[in-house]
């Protein structure tokens, strides 16, 4: 929770100030996790390693607060205002190394007023957002037809973006709120994944939308063939077309396994609910083929108002029950086990980079492939061709 807000906080200061420059030739600016502090040094974790901060009697530390992240609304802080754990941005000249800078600024939001910010933005999406799958886009009105599933079925919304509303677009391999860019109507595709945040009219049709973010994802799963020595590719041979797929594990990827006793409950309970669009709960759209929670399931996984789920559904809902899973690695499977992931849609059918990663899905595997058995279909319908599984389907919470 606490990095949600920072890109904003950071990008709008780092603006305000000065671009990174050549090391040791002009000021740069950084940005870290304070690890340790003494009175003349703070050691920043950054993403190219640890930096060494040297505090000296000119360096000027300035707060800002986290409503209002420009630097015209900084107020004069102190060293003794920093804990580890906070976020911070410093300028200064960096050395050769790159590894010590002494600070000419530094810049402060505190990870207290991070997770008020981001506690604030939560519930502002969970009362006022709405999330489901494109069925259509109008080029010429920028107005998306988007099918939201609810506690009745599945309902078509048309999102109607106000003047000026604000328009963004996952970036490629994450589903992170905080890393998506600038995007239009003319990005967006039928099948792409919507959430939005405005006001729903009287009866549910239509939305007005202030904020509109959009990504293009793909589900894939199959049988673990292998795992190379590093943990960073596994080769799976996937479940419709029995073709190699190699999965990419990058920086952002992350691995987790579902609770099996939970898995097999939902499986059984969920096994005629795909697809069909008469599911119930308040999980995200289910495609052809492997089924979404029940309200029933989704009760198994906890209650209680939150976070926005696809259906904008109350939290509980097992896709917002992704992020308690187990944490697990690479190493941890073999041969023979089955894992899906969501990655986004690059147009090669043969290599993803993993968003998300989930083992232990093979009771919703089953119980699709019964689904299919009775109904007759046996067409790529369902795995490997965009379908759904419990806790792959979500974005990262704003």
């Amino acid at each position: 929770m606490l990095n949600k807000f920072l890109p904003a906080f950071f990008s709008v200061l780092f603006a305000a100030t000065i671009s990174a420059q050549t090391p040791g030739t002009k000021p740069s600016a950084l940005t870290g996790d304070v690890v340790s502090i003494n009175a003349t040094l703070l050691v920043l974790q950054t993403k190219d390693g640890a930096l060494n901060v040297a505090i000296t009697s000119a360096t000027e530390f300035k707060k800002v607060p986290p409503d209002n992240p420009k630097l015209s609304a900084a107020t004069a802080a102190a060293e003794s205002d920093i804990s580890v754990g906070d976020k911070l941005l410093v300028t200064g000249i960096l050395s050769e190394d790159k590894k010590s800078l002494p600070a000419r600024a530094v810049y402060l939001m505190t990870k207290s007023d991070i997770a008020q910010r981001n506690q604030a933005d939560t519930q502002r999406w969970a009362t006022r957002g709405i999330s489901g799958k494109v069925a259509s886009a109008n080029k010429d009105t920028g107005q998306l037809a988007i099918e939201v599933r609810g506690l009745s079925g599945m309902q078509t919304v048309t999102v109607t973006p106000r003047s000026g509303a604000k328009f963004l677009r996952y970036k490629q391999d994450s589903v992170q709120y905080s890393e998506a860019v600038a995007g239009t109507i003319s990005n967006v595709q039928a099948g792409d994944m919507v959430r939005a945040l405005g006001e729903r009219s009287s009866d549910g049709l239509s939305f007005s939308a202030e904020e509109i973010i959009t990504g293009a994802f793909r589900t894939v799963a199959g049988t673990v063939k292998s795992i190379n020595a590093d943990g960073t590719e596994i080769v799976i041979s996937e479940l419709q077309s029995k073709k190699d797929v190699t999965i990419s594990i990058g920086r952002g990827s992350t691995l987790k396994k579902f609770p099996e006793e939970m898995a097999m409950r939902m499986a059984g309970n969920g096994g005629g609910q795909a697809g069909t669009g008469q599911g119930q709960g308040g999980g995200r759209p289910a495609s052809a083929g492997v089924p979404s929670a029940p309200a029933s399931a989704a009760q198994v996984a906890g209650s209680g108002q939150g976070r926005p789920g696809m259906g904008g559904g109350p939290r509980g809902g097992i896709d917002d029950m992704y992020e308690r899973f187990p944490v697990i690695t690479a190493a941890e499977l073999k041969a023979g086990d089955m894992i899906a992931v969501s990655s986004s849609k690059s147009g090669v059918e043969d290599r993803i980079t993993a968003i998300k990663l989930l083992a232990g899905v093979e009771p919703f595997v089953r119980a699709a492939q019964m689904q299919q058995a009775g109904s007759g279909r046996n067409g790529r319908g369902g795995q490997g061709a965009g379908f759904s599984i419990p806790g792959l389907d979500g974005f990262d919470n704003p």
